[in-house]
């Protein structure tokens, strides 16, 4: 609890809370942020604020006001500077560690963690927020400030000294990150993703390339990714790591099998070769980025090494196995390049059909619906398109844009099915033995977005139903 006073010099010495941007949220004694999102403005909700309590309003328009107002230029540029004061960020004594990146943030960040500890090290993204003594959902990769600096305190109350968190496009262009400064930060690849927030796809790398200018530390640069350049121009102090020999941490070698990857790194002349529980080539990448990260960070090859065993990332490459004779994968991937790579992993596998269900997120980028449903079409045997978050959209109109560029000798491939639910049922029971079931694009998540509310839904516990009834069924008939 602070004074309005601490916040803002010269106004009432009245009691703050906590901060709020959610009118409906607001408490007694909260201090209420009139930030503007993509659709709303929150001017419009002082009135609820102060019926449910608020003690003080933060806005930049000219409002007469029952309670203390406080009127700033851009509420969404003040609102991290009131959090990161109210919050005691600078007394937590955290070190932040930033990962950004088309695909491979939630993998590599979560790598970062298990490498460095969960004792001492916490998570904020897409999986959450969690730390060996500490777990809770996360609203969004990465969150708007007021849940921010509210992780990064508890955080440093649960006794951790660093914390790796997934460092959006999305989190720099609403001002998220802006009074934030990252002891080490890392990149893992940029492809076309988010025009439809940036405008323009060059205005969605110049925000990946924030990280690297608001990194004081080192920062971890993918040399094979054709924008690497761009950061090692934005940060003095990047190291690069890659399949080229003149990489400060080279990719000599892997090898992936169906449960785990050998793996060999060059580092400083020498080289490591040891098992990795991640899978696929994507991965490797992923992993080295992370390597190089804890290594400029001052932890030994050798102890990472050891925890590398460890690392654990729900919701990617996820098998979900209960004694079928086929397999059940569940995976985030839900861009272009994403199902790209994760097809290619898998049509590697030696297995027999690949069978997808797909859908693409409403008021999202609609430009790479197609790319995705010609992509998946591209390597799976059969696809089954349905809806992700379709919002306010029509599931319908989503699902027949991304098969919009199939070709006319693909038709028979695929089918519509709006119901997730009944799309991952209709999966699993085309599936027939070493076949392998896909289901993309939600990964642990456990929400779906409707046009009028969010409902619980996990692709997981989805799968296990179906397969438990499958199951049984065919137990019955024997």
């Amino acid at each position: 609890m602070k004074k309005l006073s601490e916040l803002f010099p010269g106004y009432p010495d009245i009691d703050i809370k906590d901060i709020k941007i959610n009118s409906k949220e607001v408490e007694k004694g909260d201090m209420f942020v009139c930030i503007k999102g993509v659709n709303v403005d929150r001017h419009d909700f002082i009135p609820e604020a102060i019926e449910n309590g608020a003690s003080c309003i933060v806005g930049s328009l000219d409002i007469e006001c029952s309670i203390p107002y406080v009127k700033v230029e851009d509420p969404n540029k003040m609102l991290t500077k009131i959090c990161r004061e109210f919050y005691d960020f600078d007394k937590l004594g955290l070190k932040i560690i930033g990962v950004t990146g088309t695909d491979g943030k939630t993998t590599t960040s979560t790598s970062i963690q298990y490498l460095i500890g969960k004792d001492i090290c916490g998570y904020i993204g897409t999986n959450g927020c969690s730390c060996a003594k500490y777990t809770k959902d996360s609203p969004n990769s990465t969150p708007d400030a007021t849940v921010l600096y509210k992780f990064f305190k508890e955080f440093a109350e649960a006794g951790c000294k660093y914390v790796v968190m997934e460092a959006s496009s999305e989190g720099f262009f609403r001002h998220r990150l802006d009074e934030l400064e990252f002891a080490s930060g890392c990149y893992t690849n940029i492809t076309w993703e988010h025009v439809n927030i940036h405008g323009t796809f060059e205005n969605y790398v110049d925000c990946k390339v924030q990280l690297a200018r608001q990194t004081t530390g080192n920062f971890i640069v993918n040399k094979d990714d054709k924008f690497s350049s761009k950061f090692m121009a934005a940060n003095k102090n990047c190291f690069t790591y890659g399949k080229d020999k003149n990489c400060d941490l080279y990719i000599k070698n892997y090898n992936i099998t169906p449960k785990y990857t050998e793996v060999t790194f060059v580092y400083e002349k020498n080289e490591y070769s040891f098992v990795s529980p991640l899978l696929g080539e994507f991965n490797v990448y992923n992993l080295a980025c992370a390597f190089l990260v804890c290594l400029k960070m001052g932890f030994d090859f050798e102890t990472l090494i050891e925890n590398t065993i460890n690392i654990d990332v729900s919701g990617r490459l996820e098998m979900i196995d209960m004694g079928q004779n086929y397999k059940v994968m569940v995976d985030y991937a839900h861009t272009p390049n994403g199902i790209k790579c994760l097809m290619e992993f898998v049509r590697n596998l030696g297995l027999k059909r690949i069978i997808a269900v797909i859908g693409s997120a409403g008021e999202r980028d609609y430009k790479k619906r197609p790319i995705m449903g010609k992509t998946v079409l591209e390597y799976a045997d059969y696809a089954i398109f349905t809806y992700e978050d379709p919002r306010s959209e029509d599931p319908y109109e989503i699902a027949k844009q991304m098969v919009s560029k199939i070709p006319n000798d693909a038709k028979n491939k695929y089918e519509i099915v709006i119901d997730r639910s009944l799309a991952i049922k209709k999966a699993i029971d085309m599936a027939l033995e070493n076949d392998i079931v896909l289901v993309l694009g939600k990964g642990n998540e456990t929400y779906e977005k409707l046009k009028d509310k969010v409902i619980y839904f996990n692709d997981i516990l989805e799968c296990k139903k179906w397969l438990q009834e499958r199951l049984k069924k065919e137990t019955v008939v024997e």
